[in-house]
């Protein structure tokens, strides 16, 4: 009997729009600061519901760039979940502030708002929550930012389609901040992220501003920025997977309800989803005790995993120095972070390959 081939973690989209478009915007000889950044900007905040935006190079320099539109700095705190890419607490050190990492929901693996409430000092200036896996965070934790003051930014770097009570995700927060990294529910051919705001189209212009060098026109500078931009082939691109985001996270969704459903009798957590939110799951993440021989066992049936992640911010080696740098200031964190392990859910997933996925867990 032929081998079947190893379902992977994931599987590009790529379509004859796509290649047209690129090459059609390679011809053009527009290939920087042209019109498909700025439909790509306008379009992608009408897609989430905020009062602009736009795309940058990545969505690690995305969170760089909304710390520094709204000012933050040397001798300033910037409260964290510990369990997120490192990208969402490495930010807050580039501009010189401080992370203070705090627990996740033990239900939903997102930012707790009990944790949040104990971290608060004077020096707080900003909250960063994670939509992690596609998980939308608690509407409570914006409820609180607003009575306090404290502006939050959403990294919604895996978030995107997700919703909570009709409300899309990237509108909630002050700013929030996107990778199209090619992993995530949508991509644009390599590195690539977006900025969206809120709360003033002042602060949509100062982000703007700071991605472009900080200028107002071609040899003027008015304030400190760099070269945060995407280019034009790029931003082309993402257009095109925009129009299929919604279908894929549908797709998504009806992967993860045949998931939920053949695991829930099982010996093994599986994820739960927030009420009133629609999942955008960019992961699915199971707990299991024995997660090396979980590892092995998925292997030996053709069914790739990964591990999102394993290693907490706090205890990653660039934080040794930090106060929280050791073993034992969030036990809930370093718990899951030796217990989960993600199986495939991406849209191209074929119904056969999810009945395999669905038969190597089951048989674990």
């Amino acid at each position: 009997m032929t081998q079947l081939e190893k379902v992977p973690m994931g599987r590009m989209f790529i379509n004859d729009e796509m290649r047209e478009t690129t090459l059609r915007i390679l011809n053009s000889g527009y290939w920087i600061k042209g019109p498909e950044s700025k439909a790509f900007g306008r379009e992608w905040a009408e897609y989430c519901g905020a009062l602009g935006g736009m795309p940058c190079s990545n969505g690690s320099v995305a969170l760089i760039a909304a710390l520094h539109a709204l000012g933050i700095g040397p001798g300033d705190e910037v409260i964290v979940p510990s369990h997120t890419y490192i990208a969402s607490a490495t930010c807050i050190s580039m501009v010189g502030a401080t992370p203070i990492f705090v627990e996740i929901e033990e239900e939903y693996y997102t930012i707790d708002i009990e944790s949040i409430k104990q971290a608060i000092t004077p020096k707080t200036k900003c909250i960063i929550v994670v939509h992690l896996y596609g998980q939308p965070v608690s509407s409570e934790i914006f409820e609180f930012a607003q009575q306090h003051r404290i502006p939050v930014i959403e990294d919604a770097a895996q978030g995107h389609g997700a919703s909570l009570n009709g409300k899309s995700i990237g509108s909630f927060g002050d700013i929030a901040t996107f990778s199209f990294f090619p992993s995530k529910n949508m991509a644009v051919g390599g590195d690539g992220g977006a900025i969206l705001a809120n709360n003033s189209e002042e602060l949509v212009q100062r982000i703007s501003t700071f991605i472009d060098h900080g200028r107002s026109d071609k040899y003027r500078n008015d304030v400190l920025g760099t070269n945060f931009r995407l280019s034009e082939i790029q931003c082309g691109i993402g257009r095109i997977q925009l129009k299929h985001l919604s279908a894929w996270v549908t797709r998504r969704n009806e992967i993860a309800r045949k998931y939920l459903e053949a695991f829930s009798n099982l010996d093994m957590k599986i994820p739960k989803i927030r009420h009133g939110a629609i999942h955008a799951w960019h992961q699915f993440v199971l707990r299991v005790n024995d997660r090396e021989k979980f590892i092995q066992h998925m292997s030996n049936h053709g069914i790739s995993t990964g591990i999102h992640y394993p290693i907490p911010c706090h205890l990653q080696p660039v934080f040794s120095d930090h106060p929280q740098g050791k073993r034992g200031q969030l036990e809930f964190t370093e718990q899951l972070c030796e217990e989960i392990v993600s199986i495939p859910i991406f849209p191209l997933l074929t119904d056969q390959e999810v009945e395999r996925v669905i038969d190597a867990v089951s048989s674990f």
